[in-house]
């Protein structure tokens, strides 16, 4: 019993000092970001915002590129998410349902692109996407997303794909299905956590890429949100009170798509760690 007790009491601390690391942080940037320049600064910081005020919003949104960045990063973002999901969903039910020559070895092939820096890309993407004339456009970042969401989304579906029992495809086809309509009304309905998971990911890696956007786009008016809030930064001075109000805008989006869809992202890793 004691044991017992001991147990839940040190899982207990150990919750509250990982919650205590991943909250402060949000807390104290937004909280930062409703104070007053002077206190801001201050010798002494103060946990609890002594000023409010929403001049550095006002700033961001009206004095500043920042809404420009906001678009191209939530256009980028959905677009790599919806590409996604449209490519990898058939084609991961096409390499782990139909008996194809070799996917065992185009599967580890998938991964192995994976587990290569992206960096090491980058050389060769630009010349790549510099020959299609796509630098400095929206469409690069687009591609370069999807090529490093995809591997990853591919390895994911593979796991729910292969629980879904084969007697329910091979009944639907009695019925008169297609493999089309099997993928559409079947398959797809059955692995929404694993698709969720996926849209989640693509989402996220597009939003706070920043590599590929600071060398791919050149002019303003194409920079996304990580390279704008960088370019907030200056050599000799720093506006925190923009870069703080940049900063939990761009947590925004984030939070409210975790909150809408945020139990089908855990539920599909966890199912997907069990299953694969």
């Amino acid at each position: 019993m004691k044991r017992s007790r001991r147990a839940s009491f040190v899982l207990i601390v150990g919750l509250a000092a990982l919650l205590f690391i991943v909250i402060v942080p949000f807390y104290w940037i937004f909280s930062s970001s409703i104070k007053i320049p002077q206190e801001i600064i201050a010798r002494t910081p103060t946990l609890i915002p002594q000023s409010f005020s929403l001049q550095h919003y006002d700033k961001l949104m009206n004095s500043s590129q920042f809404p420009v960045y906001l678009r191209n990063s939530t256009l980028v973002a959905l677009a790599t998410m919806g590409i996604t999901l449209l490519l990898c969903t058939p084609a991961a039910y096409a390499l782990y349902r139909m008996r194809l020559p070799g996917r065992q070895t185009l599967f580890r092939i998938i991964l192995i692109t994976y587990a290569f820096p992206g960096i090491l890309l980058l050389i060769p993407l630009y010349f790549m996407l510099s020959s299609l004339r796509l630098i400095d456009t929206l469409y690069a970042l687009v591609i370069v997303n999807v090529t490093f969401a995809a591997p990853f989304a591919v390895w994911l579906l593979q796991a729910f794909f292969q629980t879904i029992p084969a007697e329910i495809e091979e009944s639907a086809a009695l019925d008169g299905a297609n493999r089309l309509q099997i993928l559409l009304r079947i398959i797809i309905p059955l692995t929404a956590p694993g698709l969720a998971s996926v849209a989640i990911f693509a989402f996220i890696t597009s939003w706070t890429e920043y590599m590929f956007s600071s060398v791919l786009i050149i002019s303003e008016q194409h920079r996304t949100v990580p390279v704008g809030l960088a370019g907030i930064v200056g050599q000799y001075q720093v506006d925190w009170g923009l870069l703080l109000a940049g900063a939990s805008v761009t947590t925004l989006p984030v939070l409210v798509l975790f909150a809408l869809v945020g139990r089908y992202f855990i539920a599909g890793l966890t199912a997907g760690a069990v299953k694969s």
